[in-house]
């Protein structure tokens, strides 16, 4: 068996070490004997969604967000179809955002892709800081750490968990990313995968179903460190105690 991942403008967007992502991906494979092939398409590459398993979308500035926009305006249509055909995404922060209708920055409005029916809209305080969810595809807490300006209003759109702590989309909803059909877009960086081995391997088994047509369960990992890192962070920050020292701090 064997995965191809696209990994789109890692030249530009690749804030907040969004490569791990990929490396994660690429590795929980090898381990399994599973061939892995990633391609990165830089700014003005051609891209074939065709033939692609996994798309990885990640983070940039404002500024490196609508160098990118002029680039994905060529590839709506087909990166649509990818979405509706039920392939696989990873967007982060800023490639969640470009999923949208449109961010409204500071000073601009940077067209979306519209493929999610959602919108961002910047305010001044930024939402900085470690985020744990409880997400409806997993039994065990998805954690990571967001810094975001924007505000993403979602709609009906199915969130990709609820804000145990942390901010989140808005700050204010409780709400944190969307779900959409095999699309996971968050905010959630850290990078996400290597802190979170279960969504990894959660995009991996649906990218192998959805490439070989039957259902298939993969092999577990050693994943002890990994989990006792995840059980650390959302014990922590679970505290009732350390949520109120927190939220005062915030507050003054």
């Amino acid at each position: 068996m064997k995965l191809t991942i696209g990994h789109l403008y890692p030249d530009l967007l690749n804030l907040y070490g969004d490569r791990g992502n990929i490396q994660c991906l690429r590795k929980r494979l090898e381990w399994r004997g599973i061939e892995a092939e990633v391609i990165p398409f830089i700014s003005g590459d051609t891209i074939d969604f065709s033939k692609l398993d996994v798309v990885l979308l990640g983070g940039g500035s404002d500024r490196e967000q609508e160098l990118v926009c002029s680039h994905l305006q060529k590839i709506r249509e087909d990166f649509r179809t990818y979405v509706e055909e039920d392939g696989i995404v990873l967007a982060v922060c800023g490639g969640y955002q470009l999923l949208g209708h449109y961010y409204k920055t500071q000073t601009k409005t940077i067209e979306g892709l519209g493929i999610l029916n959602i919108k961002t809209e910047w305010e001044p305080e930024r939402l900085i800081r470690n985020i744990v969810l409880d997400s409806p595809l997993f039994d065990t807490p998805v954690v990571g750490f967001e810094n975001h300006g924007g505000r993403t209003y979602i709609g009906d759109h199915t969130p990709f968990g609820k804000v145990v702590f942390g901010l989140g989309n808005t700050g204010k909803s409780g709400q944190e990313g969307v779900i959409y059909k095999n699309v996971i877009a968050t905010y959630l960086h850290g990078p996400l995968l290597p802190k979170n081995p279960h969504v990894c391997d959660y995009l991996l088994e649906h990218a192998l179903q959805r490439k070989y047509g039957t259902e298939i369960h993969l092999e577990p990992l050693p994943d002890e460190l990994e989990h006792k890192a995840n059980s650390y962070i959302a014990d922590r920050y679970n505290d009732k105690k350390y949520v109120l020292k927190e939220t005062i701090k915030r507050y003054t």
